[in-house]
């Protein structure tokens, strides 16, 4: 799993009971699987409403048009430049 052996995982496991005691070493083993299996739960969840999300549903557009954000707005209304305006006036019209 990590590397770790038999004798490796055995020298941990008379660690964990020297310090905790033979009466709290059943309780963390049980919480420690509870915290393990609520992990595999919601990361299971995590996976399945990214795939959901990634599937594209058939009725849906591929693609949404752009919209107008602020930065758009305030081109739209500025003035033109001195340059264009003057180039503008100097055209002739229809006669």
């Amino acid at each position: 799993m990590f590397g770790l052996g038999f004798t490796e995982i055995l020298v941990i496991l008379v660690v964990a009971l020297l310090v905790f005691g033979p009466d709290r070493l059943p309780e963390l083993a049980r919480n420690l699987g509870k915290g393990l299996a609520e992990f595999r739960r919601a990361s299971s969840d995590l996976r399945r409403s990214v795939m959901e999300a990634a599937e594209e549903p058939k009725g849906r557009p591929a693609a949404l048009p752009p919209v107008a954000g602020p930065a758009d707005e305030v081109a739209a209304a500025a003035p033109p430049p001195p340059a264009e305006a003057a180039a503008s006036e100097r055209e002739p019209g229809p006669a």
